[in-house]
């Protein structure tokens, strides 16, 4: 029963759509969505219209067909006469390996210069400051020209390694630097619990996240003990065995053994050939977005105040246990949302491997296949969708990342 001071009950009208704020951004955005839902649609069918009249069709029927171009990087088997998706496979591996080699290179530096650029040793500081102003300032194309072009007029060629013995000219008769690339032992499996090789590195790759995993667990336990006795115990062993017993055992079972490079012909034959414009892209977009991240880092590490060097130096802790447990933790929070946009700059500057030859999506796909091909819309669209799906990957891997180091209120 309603008595005269309840307020009136009105029911939903349309003019609420507009007039009540519970309700108009959606309007809004569902306009918005509409609006920009019939301009893609706009633009398509525009696109269809305009090349059915030039007698033109989108299809990708061009990727069955053989690619006729060799690739000399690659991470899987590729021969001339494979198709074009498998080239563009490659491309995509190639890609995606000077991509993750990077900024893991990139972090190392960034970390290891944004904290030394804060140094109380003036010479360090200032070689630091020198670093980053100068690689971040010149274009990472010329960095990449510059350090291809050092390593192929500073290094040897393959024929300067004929003689009586040209394993002795190798580093430790397995390693040899040329201007060509380098080679290196490649391990391999004589007896696989599996037939093939990739489930066979599947399985230790499973074995170290095994160890990861019983290493956390060692740390919860260590933390735990520390919290109910004040003391932490030593876990340095316990750690160190989680790594080692489980590989070394696998090592043992599956029968580790390692296929050394030999000068055969004109070249090193075996082993596995990292290429000079893979080391060219790779130490280039490395020392060039480290220089962004050490400013990135620095500026999280001022972003700490002072008080907790100052309270963590009271009670003992050296300087790098305090950079290490109390103020770089600290900084990451701010350190992280920036980092996520080197990582993608690093991913898409990698596209500039053309100028040194690299094989990666956009030489394969957008490039040879392109021209061989004609199919510019096809391969243009394709580069489109790896580029944008593997930036919004990994957006979305640092962003879960920066969501478990945030404040967590009790």
């Amino acid at each position: 029963m309603s008595t005269l001071s309840d307020p009136p009950k009105l029911g939903f009208r349309p003019s609420m759509l507009i007039n009540d704020t519970r309700y108009r951004s959606l309007t809004f955005q569902v306009i918005a969505a509409i609006v920009l839902a019939l301009a893609i649609w706009y633009l398509g069918n525009n696109l269809l219209q305009n090349l059915k009249a030039a007698g033109l069709n989108i299809s990708y029927g061009f990727f069955s067909t053989p690619a006729g171009y060799d690739i000399n990087q690659r991470l899987v088997e590729y021969t001339s006469q494979s198709s074009h998706a498998r080239a563009a496979l490659v491309g995509v591996l190639n890609t995606l390996l000077v991509a993750f080699l990077a900024c893991i290179t990139a972090t190392v530096l960034g970390v290891i210069a944004g904290v030394l650029r804060l140094s109380n040793n003036w010479l360090v500081s200032k070689l630091m400051m020198v670093y980053v102003e100068i690689f971040r300032n010149i274009p990472v194309l010329i960095w990449i020209i510059i350090i291809f072009t050092i390593m192929t007029a500073s290094l040897p060629a393959p024929n300067d390694f004929r003689g009586e013995d040209p394993q002795a000219s190798m580093l430790f008769s397995s390693f040899a630097f040329t201007n060509r690339g380098i080679y290196t032992p490649l391990p391999f499996f004589t007896s696989g619990i599996f037939a093939s090789a990739a489930l066979n590195w599947l399985l230790v790759i499973a074995g170290l996240g095994l160890s990861w995993l019983v290493t956390r667990r060692i740390g919860h336990w260590a933390t735990a003990r520390q919290e109910a006795t004040g003391l932490r115990p030593k876990t340095g062993l316990w750690v160190l065995a989680a790594w080692l017993l489980p590989l070394v055992l696998l090592m043992l079972v599956m029968g580790l053994s390692w296929e050394l490079p030999e000068l055969k012909g004109f070249n090193f034959q075996g082993g596995i050939k990292i290429g000079g414009p893979l080391i060219a892209l790779w130490f280039a977009l490395s020392i060039y977005t480290g220089a962004f991240i050490a400013e990135n880092v620095r500026a999280g590490i001022q972003a700490i105040s002072k008080g907790q060097t100052e309270a963590a130096a009271a009670l003992g802790l050296r300087q790098g246990r305090i950079m290490n447990l109390v103020i770089l933790p600290q900084a990451l929070r701010v350190i992280i949302p920036p980092l996520i946009s080197q990582y993608l700059n690093i991913t898409k500057n990698s596209s500039l491997a053309i100028a040194v030859g690299y094989a990666d999506i956009t030489a394969t796909l957008g490039g040879i296949t392109l021209n061989q091909t004609g199919r510019a819309i096809e391969c243009v669209l394709l580069l489109m969708l790896f580029y944008l799906t593997a930036s919004l990957l990994i957006s979305a891997g640092m962003n879960i990342y920066n969501a478990s180091i945030k404040l967590k209120e009790r």
